[in-house]
């Protein structure tokens, strides 16, 4: 059986604190607890990580990346349902491959925007926004359809973890798309 690469291993640990920071908080998460999870040492996860902060940085980071990766996809759209379906497909998409990804952005969406959290992920919010060719804060009623979708994808693919296949992104996305009212 082939090792696996730097970069594989990188991932297992960028989804797995993600996931625990969605559940815990990134206070408390502690860097033992993201070991435990991903099966190893301490010493080994911080050789990676110096720090829990980067380790939080390099979620965050991540996550944002991913969000923008789909909004580049869907720039030539104008706002509206096309996009829409667009986006929650991109989503669903990596709410099927890396569910731990897709909790921390529907917990970025849930935070109080004062708490240390809402601050950490408020750079994800902004993404979705402009993923979905929004202006943050303008809309309410949309706001809150955007919401109910990403929540529907989210708790979907976290509800059914292990039993998703990659055909179920098309599905997932259908089910956040009825929630915006298309």
């Amino acid at each position: 059986m082939p090792r696996p690469t730097k970069q594989q291993i990188d991932d297992e640990i960028l989804e797995a604190a993600a996931h625990l920071f969605a559940r815990h908080g990134l206070k408390e998460t502690s860097v033992q607890r993201i070991a435990d999870t991903v099966g190893y040492s301490k010493t080994g996860l911080l050789h990676r990580f110096p720090t829990k902060e980067a380790l939080q940085t390099a979620v965050i980071g991540r996550c944002v990346e991913q969000i923008r990766d789909t909004a580049s996809g869907v720039a030539d759209l104008p706002p509206g349902p096309q996009r829409d379906r667009a986006v929650l497909t991109g989503l669903a998409e990596l709410a099927v491959a890396q569910p731990g990804m897709v909790a921390l952005l529907l917990s970025s969406l849930l935070a109080e925007p004062e708490s240390e959290i809402g601050e950490a992920l408020a750079v994800i919010g902004e993404a979705i926004a402009g993923a979905f060719g929004d202006e943050p804060h303008t809309d309410t009623e949309r706001a809150l359809r955007v919401t109910g979708a990403l929540g529907a994808v989210a708790v979907a693919s976290i509800a059914l973890c292990g039993q998703l296949h990659p055909g179920a992104a098309t599905r997932l996305a259908a089910v956040g798309f009825d929630a915006l009212g298309h």
